[in-house]
């Protein structure tokens, strides 16, 4: 299928199912048992594990992984589902190409440190399965988007990533509230991951969180691998949760698209401090020169006008925020302060309202529908949908509700904000991964409450 028409048919097909009544979109789909597997069941991926292990209709038919820790704790979780032991594939780090020889797969998902996704993705989409969901963020380089792009439209297959923060309850009621007109044009949105991850980034080797100063070689989990990203690199490393429901709410790619952007970065203390406080100055640890700045900063231009601002600071003390600001001609969301502005509808002129009163009116259907069905779900019950919407998509045969383009995107962010800083703060461009389609596209994201 040609590049073009893929982009076309795709579009097309999920616009009609995400308009499509609820109760017909579900009609004879009782009975169908999607066949997933997962490539990676730690931390991260025993979440998705334990949400399909709820599901009947998904058989759960291998999975992977090769640390001896998290794998006991993924059997020990099957088990007590009461659900069949799936396939075991374990012992050396291209375990998970044995795993994607498994005949009648409908759908994979990567669940690994970021540098693995790319090539899991490729051997995947190669071994003929059309649904993939992939863990953020796509690739390490720009090329890597670029060749999973070119991978799915070849072999007309799915990419999804599974970006929680599009659910987020709060953030889906905003998108109501966009849609609905609510906050007039929109004009700038900011965002971004703003989370003290020392006690990610470090940890003993034995505790998940904190207890050590240890990474790489030495930590376990996340510290294992993730940390040295901040060692080797500058950029905005963790682009997609703020950027995500910001694309949703400027229509990125289905009518608008990111121009250009440009990149910051703050001086590199916090990491240090951190191995010096906790371990001190003798530690070895101490001695690492860390690349990625504190706060980094990202400005982005639409073809439609709108400017965004995105932050990355992951290594400083400070509570958790994404910082959502959606901005318009009569008014504006600020998740940092949890409060809503809207011109002449407020309780007071110039006065914030509290977000909850709005948030609560303009709940989406998705939530209105689903959400007894969140409860024990991971990240206060978003993770329950990204699932959701993954197997309901393979079940009914149609593309997911976010794209290959939508990943590609989003993701990109990354090694053009590296460029970027690396060039001196210039302004680089951001690439059309829909080879100019985002003109015609449509908006299907979580148009109706089905998924």
């Amino acid at each position: 299928m040609k590049r073009r028409n893929f982009i076309r048919n795709t579009g097309f097909a999920a616009a009609a199912m995400a308009i499509a009544p609820a109760a017909k979109v579900f009609a004879g789909t009782a009975d169908t048992k999607v066949r997933l597997a997962i490539i990676g069941v730690g931390a991260r991926g025993q979440n998705h594990l334990d949400l399909i292990l709820r599901r009947d209709d998904v058989e759960l038919v291998a999975i992977c992984e090769i640390e001896e820790r998290a794998l006991t704790i993924a059997k020990e979780m099957i088990t007590k589902s009461g659900k069949k032991m799936p396939q075991v594939f374990t012992g050396d780090v291209n375990a998970w190409k044995k795993l994607l020889e498994i005949k009648g797969l409908d759908g994979v998902l990567i669940v690994t440190p970021w540098e693995l996704h790319k090539p899991m993705i490729m051997g995947a989409l190669d071994a003929g399965i059309k649904y993939v969901g992939t863990e953020v963020i796509l690739g390490i380089t720009l090329e890597d988007h670029w060749d999973v792009v070119k991978a799915a439209e070849k072999n007309n297959a799915h990419v999804m990533m599974m970006e929680n923060v599009c659910y987020r309850r709060d953030v889906m009621a905003v998108l109501n509230m966009v849609r609905q007109g609510m906050f007039g044009e929109i004009i700038h949105l900011q965002g971004g991951y703003q989370h003290d991850l020392r006690e990610v980034k470090f940890n003993d080797g034995v505790n998940m969180y904190g207890h050590g100063v240890e990474f790489g070689e030495k930590a376990y989990s996340e510290a294992h691998w993730r940390t040295e990203h901040s060692v080797h690199r500058n950029g905005d490393l963790y682009p997609t949760h703020g950027i995500g429901p910001i694309a949703h709410y400027a229509n990125i790619n289905r009518g608008n698209r990111f121009l250009s952007l440009c990149s910051f970065s703050s001086k590199a203390r916090g990491l240090h401090n951190h191995i010096v406080k906790q371990g001190g100055e003798s530690h070895p640890n101490a001695k690492v020169n860390f690349k990625l700045g504190d706060v980094v900063t990202t400005s982005i231009n639409c073809a439609n006008g709108e400017t965004i601002l995105l932050q990355h600071d992951t290594n400083l003390p400070r509570p958790y925020s994404l910082g959502f600001r959606v901005q318009g001609t009569e008014g504006l969301w600020m998740d940092v302060n949890k409060s809503i502005y809207i011109q002449e509808k407020s309780a007071r002129a110039h006065q914030w309202d509290d977000a909850k009163t709005w948030l609560d009116k303009y709940d989406h259907p998705l939530w209105q529908r689903w959400s007894k069905d969140t409860e024990g779900a991971g990240h206060g019950g978003m993770d329950f949908f990204v699932i959701h919407a993954f197997v309901e998509s393979i079940k009914r045969k149609t593309p997911t509700p976010m794209d290959v383009y939508d990943a590609a995107t989003w993701s990109s962010i990354t090694p053009l904000s590296e460029r970027s800083i690396e060039l001196g703060n210039q302004t680089v461009e951001v690439p059309d991964f829909t080879g100019g389609q985002w003109m015609y596209r449509k908006p299907v994201f979580s148009l109706n409450d089905s998924y």
